[in-house]
């Protein structure tokens, strides 16, 4: 049974690139999002294409794949897709599903909107890009 809006806020209240959102926005944002199923080891998204939404992890998990590298692992209340959603350029890596999966997807265009609008989102989505620039960075240092 698809989840109803209030179940889609409720799950978007978890995340903590929406922490500090109004209801206004997280309103907005539930009625923004497609649930989408994937079953175990399903392509989520494709290295090498433009993408077209970000994706928030409501059960599951997706283990993030470059070439035939596993860089990470995210579970439920993570989040995926942005940096091509932000430049429009090609994904820099995979995802695939973990066992079955379940995400809310926000399409690109809607949260481009909500992101010049909402300057809490901006600021949380910088402070998330800083803290997975600096894991990656003390990645390769290790």
């Amino acid at each position: 049974m698809p989840l109803t809006t209030q179940e889609k806020r409720a799950q978007l209240e978890q995340v903590p690139l929406f922490r500090d959102c109004s209801s206004e926005v997280l309103d907005r944002l539930a009625a923004a999002t497609a649930e989408t199923a994937f079953a175990a080891d399903a392509l989520i998204v494709q290295q090498g294409q433009v993408g077209n939404g970000l994706y928030i992890i409501v059960s599951g998990g997706a283990r993030i794949v470059a070439g035939s590298d596993e860089l990470t692992r995210f579970g439920p209340g993570d989040f995926f897709g942005e940096l091509s959603v932000i430049d429009q350029q090609p994904r820099t890596a995979s995802a695939f599903a973990m066992g079955d999966t379940v995400c809310l997807a926000l399409a690109s265009w809607d949260l481009l909107a909500m992101l010049e609008r909402e300057p809490v989102l901006a600021q949380n989505m910088l402070k998330e890009l800083a803290s997975r620039l600096r894991a990656a960075d003390t990645q390769l240092r290790h």
